[in-house]
């Protein structure tokens, strides 16, 4: 059984165990957390797609971190203009690890 929910601008498929990042999600380790936009629910051959969100359907997760990725560098150069600018970005993240799947 999987399903495919959407969170933080992205879609993401899901089985229950996974480990998974996503955009940052309020709450503390060991909290959990209902992903109630899902966009498709699969067992089998049963397949259930929404019209964009399947209604009475979750996915439940529990965090397990929060934290921030790696540092992205950017450089902006102009060749023979005496010019650069370099800046960089961390992102926030939140860990999950989805516990169940209902719908």
């Amino acid at each position: 059984m999987y399903a495919v929910v959407a969170t933080g601008g992205k879609q993401y498929k899901v089985t229950e165990g996974l480990t998974l990042r996503v955009e940052k999600l309020e709450g503390e380790a060991g909290a959990s957390v209902d992903l109630d936009k899902v966009l498709m629910i699969a067992d089998g051959s049963d397949v259930k797609i929404g019209t964009p969100y399947l209604d009475g359907s979750k996915v439940t997760a529990t965090i397990k971190s929060q934290g921030r990725a790696k540092k992205v560098e950017i450089m902006k150069f102009r060749r023979r203009k005496h010019s650069q600018k370099r800046t960089g970005h961390r992102q926030y993240y939140t860990e999950i690890e989805i516990a169940s799947i209902a719908g």
